[in-house]
């Protein structure tokens, strides 16, 4: 089997012949001409599969969690949903432009040795998303066997947990070609049995009940928009670019962003807001939910669906975990770690093996530590994420490619006022978030600008609304517009290398 081989990222010239049946070797370098084909219609199916996972309908239960009646909870799912792909949408177009991964691109931003400080955060959170996903389509799995009258024992949650480690390492070595072709079959089955699944559940709806739920007030609604934004789009900003780089350059930018926010949104919507009519209608079933996100959904479910339901479930969070490995993969390698992409997606494979072991066998509740990930590391994505968007929107030209690997090029070595804007942004988001777990004090840290900023402190009503979260992407955005205005011009002006 041949494979495909990248051409050396100094030298763009070289050509780099593409089998897609091989393994994809392409990692940090620039995405030859002759690679570049497709519409951006086609990122439909990898944006669609990796969000259609019935996990969204758990979502529905958290969202209620944070006090919401169901309209308000609807607004929140939407503007939350649709705003942070619409990121992804934007920065898609990086990759069209620049013919090279998200994490190449950043180097423009911050430098070509300075990127390396996103990259290893970009790294940790991508992961962690295997792990959750993974974690999840383990513990569901199970509970469905056990459903089906099956004896489900910890051999029986190993041999789940191999084989759906070895379709996410083997989907994330293989690398863009593979996982394409996946994530259209994924799409397609999934799509049709997740909709059989909500005709089958429907008439567990209780309208009565779901128009009851009290309604929250300000911090709450913002509490439940970060959730929403940091569980959804701002999970997937750091590798919006790497599925467009394949787009000729001639591809529609607005097509690219209609596209992607289109395909990656449409899913987690409907979802959502069916799981918040079902949370709504049954305290129980919302309360189940919180252990057992997926599992918990299967239990309601008739008894000859249980069958077909279990691999949709879990080929909908195999379809993430792939696109995430994968980037985990690339961010790897952007921070510095000099192996192959194949190598680097085995490496974090392992890791989400380890992960997932203590998730499934160990963790006491699958919800707070989620939430801890997701807002912990959510801020300096949400901070890098206004920084990046901001850089891109300043930019009249395309990237000097050659450049994003030359640390004596335009884009320098280090880009100190966007490293420095990171690193205030994180310091003031993280000191206006607080720590969701009651009983983990290494995160008690959080939220130290509470008090005083005159927010209540910790305990106060503005802690749950994870402020932090907005405000660091806002100051990211804001700061690369005061602070990178001239520096991006000065690298336009600069004549291309010869």
């Amino acid at each position: 089997m041949e494979q495909v081989v990248p051409h050396n990222p100094t030298h763009p010239e070289l050509p780099t012949p593409a089998v897609p049946r091989g393994v994809e070797l392409n990692g940090l370098n620039l995405i030859h001409e002759r690679e570049r084909k497709g519409r951006p219609r086609d990122l439909f199916w990898p944006w669609f599969a990796a969000n259609v996972s019935v996990l969204a309908v758990s979502y529905g239960a958290f969202l209620l969690g944070f006090g919401l009646s169901f309209a308000q909870a609807s607004v929140v799912a939407i503007v939350g949903i649709v705003v942070s792909y619409l990121f992804c949408g934007f920065i898609s177009l990086a990759g069209k432009r620049g013919s090279a991964p998200t994490l190449t691109l950043s180097r423009a931003a911050f430098g070509v040795c300075g990127n390396r400080v996103p990259s290893i955060v970009s790294w940790l959170i991508t992961v962690g998303w295997e792990t959750v996903l993974v974690s999840i389509a383990v513990l569901a799995s199970a509970t469905v066997l056990g459903e089906l009258g099956l004896h489900v024992g910890t051999l029986t949650r190993l041999g789940v947990l191999a084989v759906v480690v070895a379709l996410v390492i083997g989907g994330g070595i293989y690398g863009f070609h593979v996982i394409m072709r996946m994530q259209v079959v994924i799409t397609i089955i999934t799509g049709v049995l997740t909709v059989i699944y909500i005709v089958l559940v429907f008439d567990h709806i209780d309208l009565a009940a779901v128009r009851a739920a009290p309604g929250g007030d300000l911090q709450q609604l913002i509490g439940g928009l970060v959730f929403m934004m940091t569980g959804f789009g701002l999970g997937w900003v750091q590798a919006a670019a790497d599925y467009s780089r394949y787009l000729p350059r001639s591809a529609s930018s607005p097509a690219v962003v209609g596209w992607t926010t289109f395909g990656a949104s449409l899913g987690p919507v409907v979802l959502v807001i069916f799981g918040l009519l079902l949370a709504a209608s049954s305290p129980e079933l919302n309360g189940r939910i919180a252990a057992d996100p997926i599992g918990a959904l299967t239990t309601i479910l008739p008894l000859w669906f249980l069958v077909p339901s279990a691999p949709v479930a879990v080929l909908g969070l195999i379809g993430g975990a792939v696109l995430d490995i994968y980037s985990s993969g690339i961010a790897l390698l952007s921070s510095g770690v000099n192996i192959s992409r194949p190598a680097a997606a085995a490496i974090d494979g392992v890791l989400m093996l380890i992960g997932a072991v203590y998730m499934v066998f160990f963790a006491h509740s699958f919800i707070d530590p989620f939430q801890a990930f997701l807002i912990t590391l959510g801020t300096p994505i949400a901070a890098w994420c206004g920084i990046f968007l901001a850089d891109l929107s300043l930019r009249r030209r395309n990237y000097a490619e050659a450049d994003l690997f030359n640390a004596d090029g335009r884009y320098g070595r280090f880009n100190r006022p966007a490293i420095a804007v990171l690193v205030l942004a994180t310091f003031l988001g993280w000191g206006l978030i607080s720590n969701p777990i009651a009983d983990v004090s290494w995160l008690d840290w959080l939220g130290y600008l509470l008090g005083p900023l005159g927010l209540g402190g910790r305990s106060g009503t503005w802690a749950s609304a994870n402020l932090g979260v907005l405000v660091a992407l806002a100051a990211g955005f804001v700061g690369t517009l005061v602070f990178g205005r001239a520096r991006i011009r000065r690298q336009e002006a600069r004549p291309p290398e010869t």
